[in-house]
């Protein structure tokens, strides 16, 4: 193959952040400095994240291996923009860390890599690596806290059970090779046609087990609440959206690549997936009384929805998924930025129990406001970016005439605003007498103050004024062939 520079090009935001990670570890080799490390992960991320948008009106680009589309770019845009927003939480969470700070950033920027690759895939090995490249560092960045118990237990956990998943992904793949004989998507969908044989759905099934545990679907979803639970604070946030957005990008753009996917079996096999996502989901989460681990139910639910607009959506799947995508991703990071704050300054295990929640308002009212208007957002109220995606998802729904799953985002949203509504409810009680836990009286003033504060307003600002994000939906699906 001879490398151009429409190669070059189409492939330099992921050169950019393959560089800053290079440039990580040799400055951590050279000397250790957490503000310096920190700054320059930053950059290269903010460079990648110039490089990506100045390529709109090039797109879409291929090459080989990877295709860089509307929906990659969309995929890239989210993740740069959040692991920008977990390198500043990182900062403060880690300042009193007793360990070593700095291959946080390094295990975060390598992560970013991978779920570009992953979302920008068109080809299996593409896929296999991206998918390894994105897990592997979130191996480490899950045990980070490795004091704690319960980060070594959330990092153990998910390494044993992703590597089973992997194994699927991998025998999924190899059927669809022992079928089709090839190894990139469009090859493999124009083999297996609209009808294919045993083999082939049994490998499209595979593939969807493996990637259904990373997106955390309903039978695969055991792992999630655990993980959350102890893994520290921005790598929760994340594994919770940079990390499930190159996965659900991927998983659609399987779904929308292969005809065999419309097959009746295996929309139906989604359905089933969808809705009982939606409610187990949001009724494991009614007795939780973590916030780490009720998010963690919560995104089990949130993604149920995202599987009912990909099944309801058809030709519209790719602009829903993509207003839903990214009001998710806002809305996550507010919530586990206020956790990640109030954990900060201490010592031991994150702060996540509803009760050191209690009486917060009276404290800091200012920060009990973005986790409020974080936990309205997820649970859907108006003027939020949650209502309006899924507001986009049950109109989709209503106008398929997919009932069952309309009425089981419903019915789904309205058992998620109980649990939603009694964390909310805790902010303004009077504080007990117990262990205070808070922020800094400046935190306001500081990075990861400064992109909560931010990722507030914006939750507020989609919800009011959401055209500029649907506009860019509309945009992402134009420019996504297939």
């Amino acid at each position: 193959m001879t490398l151009t520079g429409t190669h070059l090009v189409a492939l330099l935001p992921l050169i950019v952040v393959c560089a800053t990670a290079i440039a990580v570890m040799l400055g951590i080799a050279w000397r250790r400095h957490h503000a310096g490390t920190a700054l320059a992960t930053a950059a290269g991320l903010v460079a990648a994240l110039v490089a990506l948008v100045s390529l709109g009106p090039r797109l879409p680009l291929v090459v080989p291996l990877l295709v860089v589309d509307g929906l990659a770019a969309f995929a890239g845009v989210t993740i740069l923009l959040a692991t920008l927003v977990c390198v500043a939480l990182a900062y403060g969470y880690l300042a009193s860390y007793p360990g070593p700070r700095e291959e946080f950033y390094l295990l975060l920027a390598c992560a970013a890599a991978g779920g570009m690759v992953l979302a920008a895939s068109r080809h299996l090995a593409t896929l296999f690596i991206g998918l390894e490249l994105l897990s592997m560092p979130l191996y480490g960045l899950l045990a980070y806290a490795f004091l704690e118990r319960r980060s070594l237990e959330a990092g153990l956990k998910y390494f044993i059970l992703s590597a089973a998943a992997t194994a699927f992904l991998l025998f999924g793949m190899a059927l669809l090779y022992a079928q089709s004989g090839h190894l990139d998507l469009a090859g493999v969908a124009a083999a297996l046609g609209a009808r294919p044989a045993p083999w082939g759905l049994a490998g499209l099934g595979l593939l969807l087990v493996g990637l259904g545990f990373k997106l955390s679907l309903v039978p695969f979803h055991l792992w999630t609440p655990d993980v959350y639970e102890g893994a520290p604070g921005p790598a929760t946030a994340f594994l919770a959206s940079a990390s499930k957005v190159a996965v659900f990008v991927v998983l659609l753009r399987l779904v929308l690549a292969t005809p065999a996917a419309q097959d009746a079996g295996l929309r139906g096999l989604l359905t089933v997936l969808a809705l009982a996502g939606m409610l187990v989901g949001n009724l494991l989460a009614l007795r939780q009384s973590n916030l780490k681990r009720l998010l963690g139910y919560s995104s089990i639910a949130h993604f149920g929805y995202l599987l009912a607009a990909l099944v309801v959506g058809d030709g519209l799947a790719t602009e829903a998924s993509g207003v839903y995508l990214f009001a998710y991703v806002v809305t996550t990071l507010s919530a586990f930025g206020v956790v990640t704050l109030l954990s900060s300054p201490y010592g031991g295990g994150d702060v996540a129990a509803l009760p050191h929640y209690r009486g917060l308002f009276w404290r800091r009212p200012w920060l009990a406001a973005v986790l409020t208007l974080s936990l309205l957002s997820l649970a859907g109220i108006p003027f939020t970016a949650g209502f309006i995606a899924k507001f986009y998802v049950i109109a989709l729904g209503v106008e398929a005439g997919r009932w069952w799953l309309v009425g089981g985002i419903v019915v789904g949203s309205a058992i998620g605003l109980y649990y939603y509504l009694r964390a909310m409810v805790a902010l303004y009680l009077v504080e007990p007498g117990m262990r205070r836990h808070d922020v800094p009286g400046d935190w306001g003033t500081r990075a990861g103050g400064v992109v909560v504060l931010g990722l507030a307003a914006l939750v507020v600002l989609l919800g009011v004024y959401p055209a500029p994000l649907i506009a860019w939906a509309q945009t992402v699906a134009r420019l996504t062939p297939g």
